[in-house]
């Protein structure tokens, strides 16, 4: 008998597919909680985006084998729930690691040459050579909070641009650092000597508002800060008032404690570039989101 898999966030056609080449597949989109809740009884798979909390109450209302979250963060699926009930739980996060990666170049660029500014600019009618002057990459260091798979890739495209690179990671040793031609940090001398600071590390306990008012404090005056994580990792409030006074040379955002960021001061800065949470919003990674995780879900199968 085939398994049946219960989607209730809209996946790639392409994941589509290949859900239903094993499964009996039933697409639930756009329902409240308690209509997934509901739902859920009589499936064994689960597959949710970030719109769909696999909660404990939806958790132990099922007959789930397996959860699978198409994406990086495992924050709208209660752990500790699907743990007690033997429930297996995959998620796809080496499917957006590239589209992660391109972006934070891409943003620090448009924040560091003006990019956004002339382009509205330009677009007003307007001829403003000296008014954007901007800074280059090349000779910067930066400081990469996060050494994993993005932070390794964020670094890799950051020497092709001629930066130093400082990591900082609890998890890797001086000589994993040297291997990706950077140098181990404690985070405070990271702080410290970085011109530039990207965050690639998952929302905890112990990482929420890792970067506060005594962290921006460390940065050199003009740094930049980058945060294409999560938002709560930086203590927003302490940023906006390093921008605002000059502290902070400018700051690149993807993510934020609230989303969507309704009435956040940042929005009134000139040195910000905000983006609606972008960071796997490339046709490439779409695809693979799902395609990796519904191919999780046929290898569970298969070996059970």
């Amino acid at each position: 008998m085939k398994p049946k898999i219960l989607i209730t966030d809209k996946l790639h056609p392409a994941a589509i597919e290949v859900a239903k080449g094993f499964a009996e597949v039933q697409e639930f989109y756009g329902h409240s909680p308690e209509e997934v809740l509901s739902k859920i009884p009589g499936y064994d798979a689960l597959i949710v985006r970030s719109g769909t909390k696999a909660t404990r109450e939806v958790i132990e209302a099922s007959d789930l084998k397996i959860i699978g979250r198409a994406g990086v963060g495992l924050d709208n699926v209660d752990l500790d729930a699907a743990k007690e009930k033997g429930i297996e739980v995959v998620n796809s996060p080496e499917a957006s690691t590239i589209a992660v990666t391109e972006l934070v170049m891409g943003a620090l660029l448009t924040l560091l040459r003006n990019i956004h500014h002339a382009d509205r600019s330009m677009r007003e009618g307007k001829w403003e050579r000296s008014r954007f002057t901007g800074n280059e990459l090349y000779g910067k260091t930066l400081g990469i909070v996060g050494f994993g798979r993005i932070g390794k890739e964020v670094g890799e495209r950051a020497r092709a641009f001629g930066m130093n690179i400082l990591a900082y990671d609890p998890n890797i040793t001086a000589e994993d650092a040297r291997e990706f031609n950077a140098e181990c940090a404690e985070l405070d001398d990271l702080l410290k000597r970085a011109d530039i600071v990207t965050l690639h590390i998952p929302l905890v306990e112990g990482t929420r508002n890792l970067i506060d008012e005594g962290k921006i404090d460390l940065m050199k005056d003009s740094a930049v800060i980058v945060n294409i994580s999560r938002g709560g990792v930086v203590n927003e409030k302490a940023l906006h008032d390093a921008l605002k006074d000059g502290k902070l040379g400018g700051a690149v955002l993807d993510v934020f404690e609230n989303e969507p960021p309704k009435g956040s001061p940042l929005m009134n800065l000139e040195n910000v570039v905000l983006m609606p949470h972008l960071g796997a919003s490339t046709d490439e990674a779409q695809i693979n989101a799902g395609t990796v995780v519904v191919e999780k879900i046929r290898n569970f199968f298969r070996e059970k």
